[in-house]
């Protein structure tokens, strides 16, 4: 098993738990419990997940708009079929559960539901850009850091949500 490294980034949308092992990018979560319980077998390093940090940073500042960054998926084979197609998703624009199962070649019923549970475990929010698959009926439906921060995401990237204000973080201070 490689090492891992971690580093905790400040955000307009709270603290982001980057997680680095081998030569890539394999976590960007949402401090929760999970993943506070899981830092003691990590080691930290913010040098080494340097770049991670400034090109999220320019992305919350709208100064970037897509991620060079190496990633690492650790998920099944369906998984991580799920997450590359979201990396197809273009800044600026969503897409549909369903949709996102026919791009992938699982429109069958149970295609979009299990697109939609793998959507829910991707590893590296944002980065991989789960926030940007909606409900069919253009809802807000499921996002790991919550619908506030899905929100706010989609607001960053031009979606009109007026009660999340572009210029303010999810806490609503200013930025």
């Amino acid at each position: 098993m490689k090492p891992s490294y971690y580093s905790i980034m400040p955000s307009p949308i709270g603290p982001l738990t980057l997680r680095w092992s081998g030569d890539a990018l394999v976590g960007m979560h949402f401090d929760n419990a999970s993943v506070l319980a899981r830092r003691h077998e990590w080691t930290r390093d913010d040098e080494r997940l340097a770049p991670v940090r400034d090109q999220l940073s320019e992305y919350f500042r709208g100064e970037r708009t897509s991620f060079d960054l190496p990633l690492a998926f650790e998920g099944t084979p369906f998984q991580e079929r799920v997450w590359r197609a979201l990396r197809d998703i273009p800044f600026g624009e969503t897409t549909s559960y369903g949709e996102l199962a026919r791009r992938i070649g699982e429109a069958n019923w149970p295609g979009a539901r299990a697109v939609g549970a793998a959507n829910g475990q991707n590893p590296i929010a944002i980065i991989v850009p789960c926030h940007r698959v909606i409900g069919a009926d253009g809802s807000l439906t499921g996002f790991g850091g919550g619908l506030p921060r899905k929100r706010w995401l989609l607001t960053l990237e031009g979606h009109d949500h007026p009660e999340e204000p572009r210029q303010a973080n999810l806490f609503g201070e200013r930025v």
